[in-house]
C-alpha cells in the first residue's frame, strides 16, 4: 500500500489542530474526538511521514521542522478540500463555455430569437451553437454531451428525459394571397382534395401529424410536396395554388392567407428537453429559467 493510501482528510484535520493548539488534549476538544483518538491519527501521520512530527514538552507538544514546513501545504489542501464543497455561486454576466442546443426548424424561428436575446444581454461570455434537430440521432448526442438541451415537440423526445412545457400551438390552414383558394371558403372535404404542402423534418416522406386528424373523418389529404421544414413552406405557397397546415406562430408577418374551418386540429405542445445527468447543473437550470420565464 502506498502512503498516499494510508492518508486521509481527517488526519490532515488532526495534523493542522495539533499544530494550532500545541496539545492532544486541545486538539482533540476542537475536533470532538477522543485524546486517544488524536493519538492514534498520529501514529498513522508519523508513519506516513517518517517524521515524529510532534516532540512532548512539560505543557503540551512542539513540532518538528519538517511538521512546520508541512503545516503550510497541509493548511492549502484543507482549504481546497473547503472549496471543492462549498456550494459554487452562479454568476451568469461572468459564466463562461459553450451551450448547444438542438432546435426544430420551427423551435428556430419561433422559440430562438428571444432566448438568444436575452442570452446574450444577461451571459454575454456564454457561447451559443443551434443546431438542426437530429431525431434519429438525439439520443447519443445528449448523452455524449455533444448537445446540452433540445427544444421540439413530445412525440420527438425519449420518454425518459426530463421536459418542461413552453406553451402550447395549434395548426392554421393557409395560402398565398394570390391563389385562387385564397377566396373560397371550402369544406373540410375540399381542403382535403387541395393540393398540398407539408413539412416533413424528421423523415422526408408525404406524411404529416395532420393526416391521422383527416382519417377521423373519412378523409386523406392531397400531399404533392414534402418540405424539410417550414420556414420553406410559405415560399412555396407563393409559387403554387396550394394549401399548407402550420404551426400559428411560425406564419406571423407572412403574406399568407388564412382559410377558416369548421373543425381544427388538436393543438399540441412545445417543449424543452435535456438529459437527466444535466439536470442539477447550475448553467442548464438557469438557461431554462430564461426559456421558461418567456411564456409565463
Amino acid at each position: 500500500m502506498s502512503k498516499l493510501d494510508r492518508l486521509d482528510i481527517k488526519q490532515l484535520r488532526v495534523f493542522q489542530a495539533l499544530i494550532k493548539e500545541k496539545s492532544a488534549s486541545k486538539a482533540a476538544t476542537s475536533l470532538g474526538m477522543t485524546q486517544q483518538a488524536v493519538s492514534e491519527h498520529l501514529k498513522k501521520l508519523r508513519d506516513v511521514f517518517d517524521d515524529r512530527l510532534f516532540l512532548r514538552k512539560t505543557n503540551g507538544f512542539i513540532p518538528t521542522p519538517h511538521a512546520e514546513e508541512l503545516a503550510i501545504e497541509i493548511n492549502h489542501l484543507l482549504i481546497g478540500f473547503q472549496a471543492l464543497l462549498a456550494p459554487k455561486v452562479f454568476d451568469a454576466k461572468t459564466v463562461s463555455g459553450t451551450f448547444v442546443i438542438a432546435a426544430t426548424d420551427y423551435a428556430q424561428q419561433v422559440v430562438l430569437p428571444r432566448l438568444i436575446s436575452v442570452l446574450r444581454k444577461e451571459s454575454p461570455n456564454l457561447k451559443l451553437i443551434v443546431r438542426d434537430f437530429e431525431i434519429d440521432k438525439l439520443h447519443d448526442l445528449m448523452e455524449s454531451g455533444k448537445v446540452n438541451l433540445a427544444i421540439a415537440f413530445p412525440d420527438y423526445i425519449p420518454d425518459s428525459y426530463p421536459i418542461i412545457k413552453l406553451f402550447e400551438e395549434h395548426h392554421v390552414c393557409v395560402t398565398s394571397t394570390h391563389s385562387s383558394i385564397a377566396l373560397t371558403r371550402p369544406s373540410l372535404a375540399e381542403i382535403a382534395s387541395y393540393p398540398s404542402i407539408i413539412a416533413s423534418p424528421s423523415r422526408p416522406n408525404f406524411k404529416g401529424s395532420i393526416d391521422d386528424w383527416f382519417k377521423e373523418f373519412g378523409l386523406a389529404r392531397n400531399v404533392v410536396v414534402s418540405a424539410p421544414c417550414f420556414s420553406i413552406v410559405p415560399m412555396y405557397l407563393e409559387t403554387t395554388d396550394s394549401i399548407a397546415f402550420l404551426p400559428s406562430k411560425a406564419i406571423k408577418g407572412l403574406n399568407l392567407v388564412e382559410i377558416p374551418l369548421a373543425q381544427s386540429p388538436e393543438p399540441f405542445d412545445v417543449i424543452a428537453a435535456w438529459h437527466p445527468r444535466y439536470s442539477e447543473d447550475a448553467l442548464q437550470r438557469w438557461l431554462l429559467s430564461k426559456l421558461n420565464a418567456q411564456y409565463k
